[in-house]
């Protein structure tokens, strides 16, 4: 890769795929020293981070990089391949918390290890062995995203610029994660709340934050910082209306999660609450009574969309992408980015809100 030319996102997302290879190639010799019964451990581990990903984290954090104009490096890319750990340890705790059975078309890392401990007849809960496993893993990899971080290569001035962003990605991330679990407690139907959820638990740290995160290893000034947040923002709050659109009306060979599966897990999505604010009382108690099923049928969740698109919830939400893509595509315009890395942000404006690259 020319790391002094290219904003090629393909190019670049290909770079990053191979520095997680490195490095959990390095890390997984290292588990399997310490033990053979780590192997499974492993394997999970390489098995989730290889198979698949857009790697949109480390895309936003290279190109965020790109926009302050300084010569990028390796290092720098590994750095930004880093964050691509954090979003493992969000999607790992993510499905033990929405006891969801399927990750990216596989088992998910709950389920798998639940299975591995039937098959080798050990004691005890297989339930409750996966979703410890799970818990495990999913810390093994944000201590992996440090680690990687650390041993990126890049000088201790640079690393020391860039650890603030690195924290507040983790620490939003966090939060957000525990407000869409108490929104799901709380059965919430505010749409000012569920924006919230999706600003939090996504947005942030989907683009906001990796913006960030490049630009202070490029040591941006202040004003670079604000323009990113004003495309970041929006656009990450778009990002997240379109997965709650998938989450419902989604094909399962796409998503790789069943039809409907938010519905299955109670989610309390913006568009819910949008179908909840507009829909009938008889439309509303039928949607009440399928959130948190999990036993719900093909034919009831067609029937829950038929009950957003005809309330007009799927048209303001659609309008809502559309105007907070908007919004982004502004930010572009007014602000100082190098040309480079502005035409590699204009694309990615429909890659997040359209779910392709």
């Amino acid at each position: 890769m020319n790391f002094s030319a290219t904003s090629d996102l393909k190019e670049i997302r290909s770079a990053v795929n191979q520095e997680l290879l490195n490095f959990v190639a390095i890390e997984n010799k290292y588990l399997n020293e310490i033990g053979s019964e780590l192997a499974p451990v492993a394997q999970a581990m390489e098995r989730f981070l290889l198979d698949s990903g857009k790697r949109l984290r480390p895309l936003f954090a290279y190109i965020g990089f790109l926009g302050t104009g300084t010569e990028p490096t390796p290092q720098i890319l590994r750095a930004c391949a880093a964050l691509e750990l954090v979003h493992v340890c969000a999607l790992m705790h993510d499905d033990v918390m929405d006891a969801s059975d399927t990750r990216r078309g596989a088992p998910s890392i709950h389920k798998a290890f639940e299975a591995m401990h039937g098959a080798e007849k050990l004691s005890g809960s297989s339930a409750q062995f996966g979703i410890s496993a799970a818990i495990l893993l999913g810390d093994l990899a944000l201590v992996w995203s440090a680690k990687m971080l650390h041993q990126s290569g890049i000088d201790g001035e640079t690393l020391i610029r860039a650890l603030p962003m690195y924290d507040e990605m983790r620490v939003e991330l966090m939060a957000g994660q525990y407000l869409d679990v108490y929104e799901q407690a709380l059965a919430s139907e505010s749409v000012e709340r569920s924006l919230k959820v999706a600003r939090y638990k996504s947005g942030k740290y989907t683009i906001e934050r990796p913006l960030h995160f490049g630009a202070a290893l490029g040591g941006a000034n202040q004003d670079l910082m604000k323009t990113y947040s004003n495309y970041g923002l929006p656009l990450g709050e778009a990002f997240q209306l379109r997965d709650d659109v998938l989450g419902i009306f989604g094909n399962p060979e796409e998503t790789g999660k069943p039809a409907g599966d938010d519905l299955r897990e109670g989610k309390r999505t913006v568009l819910l609450a949008k179908t909840m604010e507009l829909a009938d009382e008889k439309s509303k108690a039928e949607i009440k009574g399928a959130l948190g099923n999990p036993d719900l049928t093909i034919t009831t969740v067609a029937k829950i969309r038929e009950i957003i698109i005809n309330s007009g919830a799927l048209t303001e939400v659609e309008e809502l992408i559309a105007a907070l893509t908007s919004s982004a595509q502004s930010a572009l315009e007014h602000g100082e980015i190098d040309p480079l890395a502005k035409v590699a942000l204009e694309q990615l404006l429909t890659i997040v809100t359209q779910r392709t690259l």
